[in-house]
């Protein structure tokens, strides 16, 4: 059975291709985040790691201050210490000031990273199809909270698949997004 450190290294080293195959002058496109071009959404990805992660365990990024690609890496290499580490079993105190185990923000964090995978790679035009077992993973967390979906202002309003799509499609469909929406050429 893959465990929840698993699925999330997996799922960051999806999106480290995605963002390793951006070039200098597609950081600037638009996503499927309607808000938010490819350097923003890299930003977001970065950010919430290091608000409910790394943060939390006290582990530094060493970020650079320029370059999308350079600050993912190194906060992809922070997010591989803390995985590593035994702090992930450790309770700390969160945000919110409820004390908790980082490892318990991984089966949350990773359905994002794994759809701003395919939000980045539809943006630029990369390879967009998502792991399938990660995809069926996601799908039946889905299944278990749909009663209790975030506002559309956070995860988008769901769109309409037809009953026939794959689990890519019926994940991005539930976090808002059009499986149709188009790659920058």
């Amino acid at each position: 059975m893959t465990t929840d450190v698993a699925r999330h290294r997996q799922a960051c080293a999806a999106w480290t291709a995605v963002v390793d195959r951006v070039a200098a002058d597609q950081w600037d496109l638009p996503t499927p985040c309607a808000e938010w071009d490819a350097r923003a959404l890299v930003e977001h990805v970065i950010g919430f790691h290091e608000f409910l992660l790394l943060r939390p365990m006290g582990i530094r990024a060493g970020r650079p201050r320029e370059g999308p690609a350079a600050r993912w890496l190194a906060t992809h290499e922070a997010i591989s210490r803390a995985l590593r580490s035994p702090a992930l079993d450790e309770p700390v105190k969160g945000f919110d000031g409820v004390a908790r185990r980082p490892r318990e923000v991984l089966d949350g964090i990773t359905p994002d990273v794994l759809v701003h995978t395919w939000d980045l790679a539809r943006s630029v035009g990369g390879p967009d199809r998502l792991d399938p077992e990660l995809c069926a993973w996601a799908n039946r967390g889905i299944d278990r909270r749909d009663a209790r979906r975030p506002p559309p202002d956070l995860v988008g309003a769901p769109v309409v698949v037809d009953a026939s799509a794959d689990g890519q499609d019926r994940l991005l469909a539930w976090w808002g997004r059009d499986p149709r929406w188009p790659a920058t050429s």
